[in-house]
């Protein structure tokens, strides 16, 4: 790969070259956000199997009477586990280059190489975590400007006619702490991952604003939503992870609320750049990425109180 041009600078000109800047620069990409919520899962990996079982424990049910007589015996309650299993699976992308392209290049092309394989890893591992949170059985619909209906089948069952506001968080903070008691993420606050346009909408909400104003005046300024009933949010611009797109008129930006414990990582061999073995006496070289891994939602067959961890904000 030659990286001067030569051309004539007229039809009958003298023959010049065109510089090269010393700098080289790269397309930059959206925000990855998703990786940081899970957690991998302790004591798997190597020559372990292609999937682990996670053993989950449900809650005791709680009696309304727990008197009891001088005679009679103590009632026994039953012990409930599941499993959930989370499967691996090899993943990878190279990019070739010769030695030519090395030996001409006015750049480290390797480096620049690294950087972009780099760049594209974060990128999926992103999209792969994404998806992980939204396979859960709670979704929330937003199918009024006061109104959202939850569905627990793991599917949306109509299409969203609006966008996220303050009132519809308001309903969502309360299904997760009241319907299915999920344990905050960190402290006392949830945790929501939001696309763009779902941020947008939300600090575009006169109550919004107004709560604002008086609370934190500065919000408006940085950009940022801020605390809202105690859950705290984390703008997405990775549309391959949220869509921005959903509902009728693509009127929705989707979003996932959670608890503690979503979601966990599987590693077999975590994802590292090698570099290709060499070929045809060194002239044929490369870089990939490659990793043996897989991500769950570790409760994502259930939405029973105390076992579901993440709402999942979607559409039809």
């Amino acid at each position: 790969m030659a990286t001067q041009s030569w051309a004539y600078n007229a039809p009958s000109g003298v023959y010049q070259n065109h510089a090269i800047s010393s700098e080289i620069r790269f397309a930059s990409i959206a925000m990855t956000k998703f990786m940081q919520f899970s957690k991998p899962v302790e004591g798997y990996g190597s020559k372990q199997g292609s999937n682990v079982t996670i053993t989950r424990v449900s809650n005791v049910a709680v009696p309304s009477d727990d008197s009891l007589g001088e005679l009679e015996r103590i009632p026994e309650d039953t012990f409930s586990l599941s499993t959930q299993a989370i499967s691996v699976t090899e993943r990878g992308r190279a990019i070739p280059y010769t030695s030519l392209t090395k030996d001409l290049s006015y750049f480290d092309i390797e480096n620049a190489i690294q950087r972009k394989l780099r760049d594209q890893l974060a990128l999926r591992l992103d999209q792969l975590c994404a998806t992980a949170f939204k396979v859960g059985q709670v979704v929330g619909v937003p199918d009024g400007i006061a109104s959202i209906t939850f569905y627990t089948n793991g599917t949306a069952g109509e299409a969203a006619t609006v966008n996220l506001n303050v009132y519809h968080i308001e309903q969502v903070r309360d299904q997760m702490y009241t319907t299915y008691h999920m344990m905050p993420y960190e402290g006392d606050d949830y945790m929501c991952l939001v696309s763009t346009k779902g941020r947008r909408s939300i600090i575009r909400d006169p109550n919004w604003e107004k709560w604002k104003t008086y609370a934190d005046p500065e919000a408006k300024f940085k950009g940022e939503i801020g605390r809202i009933e105690g859950v705290r949010f984390i703008e997405s611009n990775n549309t391959n992870a949220l869509s921005g797109s959903l509902g009728t008129g693509s009127v929705l930006g989707e979003a996932v609320f959670f608890g503690d414990d979503p979601i966990a990582m599987a590693s077999v061999m975590d994802p590292e750049l090698r570099a290709k073995e060499s070929a045809d006496y060194g002239r044929s070289k490369g870089v990939a990425w490659y990793g043996i891994y897989g991500f769950d939602q570790i409760w994502k067959d259930s939405a029973n109180d105390g076992e579901a961890r993440v709402i999942h904000i979607s559409s039809t």
